[in-house]
């Protein structure tokens, strides 16, 4: 009499039989939890950590924005380019241009009584504000580049420029927002051999430091703004000649299509670069970070897969009697194979599932309350997260895949046994 094949429902209701019964092996039964336990807390840490470096990236791209532009246009050689050029006036009038600014930047020395630092020394505009957002991220002081003449009740008070500094040299050079007087900036004159007088050797002028911000390391410990008129007289620049030109589009959802405009009415002698191309070591090292983190918590996930390799293979050992049994109802060894395949995929997948939904709230809870701290950050108190979508996904395949791998593996390789 021929054999029927059964059919194919059959080995998932033994699986899930297997799956939801309670195993008479104690040890058997502790391994298959411990596989369970290992592959829901590798699936919910490699979504947790995911989610806390991309809320930790985002903040540190948003200090970053701060201080650059969408666009910056900075020539292609040389140090500087003059904004009454055709191809550089044309861009105030473009649609897809929303703002314009000019920036000077240079190298200086700045000393404040018994203190000194080499500095890189912005002078913007009043749009570089508006613009970027730096005025927003003070820790102390206000946002005053240049005071003008005025007449008060004592008669004329003369103008004044003043400079707000990044926090660490703010606090490096010993001022304050209350010092009442100002730091020396010196920058070296243009075609003047080295003097042994420092006023012939140097353009010297004085700024009142106004406050300071508090960013990204890099930034804190570079970068003092001022007004770029004080800067260009520091430099002997005219009123039209710049270092570079940052820019604000009109819709920032379409800046790629903006960039190309810019580059292609600039032509070869600029170079417009975004906000990735101007912190390329950044994004750089952000990237290959996310990416070593993932391989090292796949390589967790891959040791958790162990213990269900181990619970498996036992259970097969297990179920020797209960195979012939199978056996003996017409089964055959490839449908026995599939009984113990079906219960390693229902593990996995309750496994990841029950991950991604830990993650999850582990996520929700941090993002609604905050429960874990920073430490003493006055940026933010709490450990930021950032949920996407790509990452749950992403996670998803990664653990499916390699659990799956395992199980197909330890089931082939058991093949003897049944």
């Amino acid at each position: 009499m021929a054999r029927h094949r059964p059919a194919i429902h059959v080995p998932l209701l033994l699986a899930k039989r297997y799956f939801f019964a309670r195993k008479r092996k104690s040890v058997i039964n502790l391994i298959s939890r411990i596989s369970l336990v290992g592959l829901v807390i590798g699936t919910a840490s490699l979504v947790v950590v995911l989610s806390v470096y991309n809320g930790i990236g985002e903040l540190t791209q948003s200090l970053f924005n701060v201080f650059d532009p969408e666009l910056l246009v900075e020539p292609a050689e040389g140090k500087t380019f003059r904004t009454d050029a055709p191809e550089v006036a044309a861009l105030w009038q473009m649609e897809q241009v929303k703002t314009v600014a000019p920036i000077v930047e240079e190298n200086a020395w700045i000393t404040h009584k018994q203190n000194e630092c080499i500095a890189l020394l912005r002078g913007v505009d009043a749009q570089y504000a508006a613009l970027t957002g730096i005025d927003t991220m003070l820790y102390e002081g206000a946002y005053v580049l240049h005071v003008p003449e005025t007449y008060g009740p004592g008669g004329l008070r003369p103008a004044m420029e003043c400079v707000v500094m990044g926090g660490q040299l703010y606090f490096d050079m010993g001022v304050g927002s209350y010092t009442n007087s100002p730091v020396a900036i010196h920058i070296p004159r243009r075609g003047v051999p080295l003097s042994m007088s420092l006023n012939e050797a140097f353009h010297i002028g004085y700024a009142y430091p106004a406050g300071c911000f508090f960013l990204q390391q890099d930034i804190d410990s570079r970068y003092v703004l001022a007004d770029v008129d004080f800067v260009r007289s520091l430099l002997d620049y005219d009123s039209t000649e710049v270092t570079s030109l940052a820019l604000a589009v009109s819709n920032p959802r379409k800046l790629r299509q903006a960039e190309s405009a810019v580059r292609a009415a600039l032509g070869s002698a600029y170079k417009v670069r975004n906000r990735f191309q101007q912190q390329p070591l950044y994004y750089k090292v952000y990237r290959s970070e996310r990416l070593g983190i993932v391989l090292i918590l796949s390589l967790i996930v891959l040791i958790a897969m162990l213990t269900l390799v181990a619970s498996l293979t036992l259970l097969i050992l297990d179920k020797r009697r209960d195979v012939v049994v199978m056996k003996s109802l017409g089964m055959t060894t490839r449908d026995v194979q599939q009984v113990f395949l079906l219960e390693g995929m229902l593990i996995c997948m309750v496994g990841v599932l029950a991950g991604l939904a830990l993650g999850f709230v582990v996520c929700f809870v941090q993002q609604q309350f905050g429960l874990i701290k920073m430490g003493g950050n006055f940026i933010t108190s709490a450990f930021p997260v950032r949920m996407r979508v790509v990452d749950f996904v992403g996670t998803l395949v990664l653990v499916g895949a390699l659990s799956s791998a395992a199980v197909a593996l330890t089931v082939r390789r058991a093949r003897r046994y049944l």
